[in-house]
């Protein structure tokens, strides 16, 4: 019997990183691990499928990604060697629809490739290094009707009390970073209930495939393998700052962080964004950090690195 995952977009949201090799979720029957590649869990007896609703005549639009020596890079834009390949997404998904098992040759600057999409792999024709591919939907289709669907319940996510309250460790570029579900095994809404339950108490939780301890009582968490210790922090939400969104971007590691002109020398901050958001909702503005400037767009909703071409996504979030 296939179940649904209660809060399914935050795996389409991993799901459509290129660089996601999978995500860790709880259930019922324990941590269960999702491969993207494969669309499988570890156990042979528990199966996984993602299903997408689309209205009549919409397609999904797909991305496709090749490995360079650096970055997970979208055809068609320029890889960190700063050259761009002669095929798009657009036209790689329209030659693998016609033909799942086929190949395709292109050109980037003088270079000719074999893209083999039985072994989802790009061939350089001339030196025979040879490349994974991945392909995988654009974020922008999520709240367009996809519901990922696999076959094991989880743990519905707990319910903020009243008094909002944020929870936080200390990264390793000295900025806080929340806790959020499609990293950790438990975010801010799940602390705070365990901690609701026993202020004195631990947590024991998972990221990847490390186990830690957060110790309610000297405000902490400690990796379980090595031993690390990292500062926590309790955060109460006030009303002001509900009122206020939150301007973010999905970083290379996956996670959601906040715009902030102490970051990288960023010049916006988030009520930067959203003043220029509401004085026009369709538009796009400029930014720099230390060493690039940006471009970020309104409609699609993306961060555009100019030197590189690079795309994330950005999202606008209520408190």
């Amino acid at each position: 019997m296939w179940l649904r995952i209660d809060n399914d977009h935050v795996i389409e949201t991993h799901y459509c990183q290129p660089g996601a090799k999978g995500i860790t979720i709880n259930t019922s029957q324990g941590q269960v691990f999702i491969d993207f590649n494969k669309l499988q869990t570890l156990t042979a007896a528990l199966k996984v499928q993602r299903l997408s609703f689309l209205p009549q005549g919409q397609t999904e639009e797909m991305g496709w990604y090749f490995r360079d020596d650096q970055l997970w890079c979208e055809y068609g834009s320029q890889s960190s060697s700063l050259v761009a390949s002669s095929v798009s997404s657009k036209d790689i998904e329209q030659h693998f629809s016609m033909n799942p098992h086929g190949s395709l040759r292109f050109t980037v600057g003088l270079t000719s490739y074999l893209l083999d999409f039985s072994t989802m792999t790009q061939t350089n024709v001339i030196t025979g290094l040879c490349r994974n591919i991945r392909r995988r939907p654009k974020l922008s289709s999520i709240g367009k009707g996809f519901h990922p669907t696999p076959v094991l319940p989880t743990v519905s996510p707990f319910q903020l009390p009243k008094e909002c309250y944020k929870w936080e460790f200390m990264g390793d570029e000295g900025q806080w970073i929340e806790y959020q579900a499609h990293i950790c095994s438990f975010d801010s809404a799940a602390i705070e209930k365990q901690y609701q339950q026993n202020h004195q108490g631990q947590l024991h939780f998972w990221i990847n495939t490390f186990s830690y301890i957060l110790d309610f009582s000297k405000m902490c968490q400690t990796n379980m393998k090595i031993g690390t210790t990292r500062s926590v922090r309790r955060i109460k939400q006030s009303s002001s700052s509900a009122a206020s969104p939150r301007w973010q971007f999905l970083d290379v590691d996956g996670m959601w962080k906040d715009y902030s002109k102490g970051r990288h020398q960023c010049s916006i901050s988030s009520q930067d964004i959203e003043h220029q958001f509401q004085l026009n909702p369709s538009g796009v503005m400029k930014f720099n950090t230390m060493k690039f400037c940006y471009e970020l767009n309104f409609s699609a909703m993306t961060q555009r690195n100019l030197s590189t071409n690079t795309t994330r996504s950005v999202r606008r979030r209520q408190q």
